[in-house]
């Protein structure tokens, strides 16, 4: 599950190639603590709220689907501006280093993480299902599951963000690249807010 490319891999991704690692693992942080929100209310029994109450499912969903296109709609205008500088070097480098002083990595990624549709059904819907409710200490299975997860989260997240520090000299000197890479992610996030929005309890 955690290898299957969703919002958060791709922020983090992103964020490497514009900013660096240390910014990178600000955002993977973000990541982590969403996911561990999302395993809390798991256990908490969320879940079942969820699907037993079609209009509170409805308000997350939306939510998220909505927070997702408003993401994919400044990736699509950055990749705009990208792609209308490329000809003026020193305008095209501080878009390529990415980053508006106002984009707060951590915050932005928490957010990212609690809405994406791919945790929201893996840690509220499915992650529960390996808890035997007949176990005397099912608090410890959550634990060690959740531990687990974080685990295959921070092997996969670190290599992601090793990945984007490699594109980021790339991105820096071919302009069109970047713009493309941009749009491309622009597009894979309203992909994932129409998943999101499409999706049932």
């Amino acid at each position: 599950m955690v290898l299957l490319p969703g919002p958060n891999s791709l922020y983090v991704l992103s964020v490497a190639a514009r900013r660096g690692v240390r910014t990178a693992y600000t955002a993977a942080a973000g990541v982590w603590c969403g996911d561990t929100v999302l395993m809390t209310l798991s256990a908490a029994g969320v879940a079942s709220l969820l699907q037993a109450n079609a209009v509170l499912f409805g308000i997350v969903k939306f939510a998220g689907a909505g927070y997702l296109t408003w993401l994919a709609i400044g990736m699509l205008r950055a990749a705009w501006g990208m792609w209308r500088s490329r000809h003026e070097r020193a305008a095209a480098d501080e878009v390529a280093a990415g980053a508006p002083a106002a984009e707060r990595p951590f915050r932005r990624a928490l957010v990212i993480s609690l809405f994406n549709p791919k945790a929201i059904l893996f840690f509220v819907a499915f992650f529960v299902q390996f808890v035997d409710p007949g176990y005397a200490y099912p608090a410890l299975s959550f634990v060690v599951l959740g531990g687990l997860a974080q685990l295959a989260s921070v092997l996969y997240l670190t290599l992601l963000i090793f990945a984007g520090t490699h594109l980021a000299s790339a991105f820096r000197r071919r302009k069109r690249l970047s713009a493309g890479a941009t749009s491309a992610a622009g597009v894979l996030f309203i992909g994932f807010a129409v998943k999101l929005s499409l999706s049932s309890a």
